[in-house]
């Protein structure tokens, strides 16, 4: 009898660390507070580089964590939605709300970014995890957000 070959695998952690109480965690009601809490934390290149930033919240929707998802170039920047929602189930997020900057200032949302808006919203209904808006940031001041203009 012959020995059962022993093959070695990669061992697959999920991990998700939070420092906060739950009732410290800003809450989102409007999108006038995601695009707050997006601006707080943008980088510093949001008239420079276009980046692509996710919350992810809990059912009270309050903000459990911020993931960059990707990061650019001066007029566009590619986002995964794979890796998005691989982020968002590690933090057992209810819901997302994503984010990208348009570093020209103008406020119309793209083709690329309605599809990318209609892709992700199928994924997050998929794994019952809503994509709750999608806004778009100028530098400095002003955003478009696709909840309040009946885009999702």
């Amino acid at each position: 009898m012959k020995n059962p070959q022993f093959w070695q695998v990669s061992e697959v952690q999920i991990t998700y660390r939070n420092h906060l109480k739950g009732a410290e965690l800003p809450q989102i009601s409007s999108s006038i507070d995601a695009e707050n809490i997006f601006r707080q934390n943008w980088s510093d290149d949001i008239e420079m580089l276009e980046e692509f930033v996710v919350l992810f919240l809990n059912k009270a929707n309050r903000v459990k964590g911020l993931f960059r998802a990707s990061r650019g170039g001066t007029c566009g920047t590619v986002v995964d939605a794979k890796i998005v929602f691989a982020a968002a189930l590690k933090a057992m997020a209810a819901g997302i709300i994503v984010a990208h900057n348009h570093p020209s200032g103008s406020l119309i949302p793209s083709q690329a970014d309605i599809s990318l808006t209609k892709k992700l919203r199928a994924a997050g209904e998929a794994l019952e995890m809503p994509v709750l808006d999608h806004i778009i940031l100028a530098p400095y001041t002003g955003y478009y957000s696709f909840g309040d203009e009946g885009m999702l």
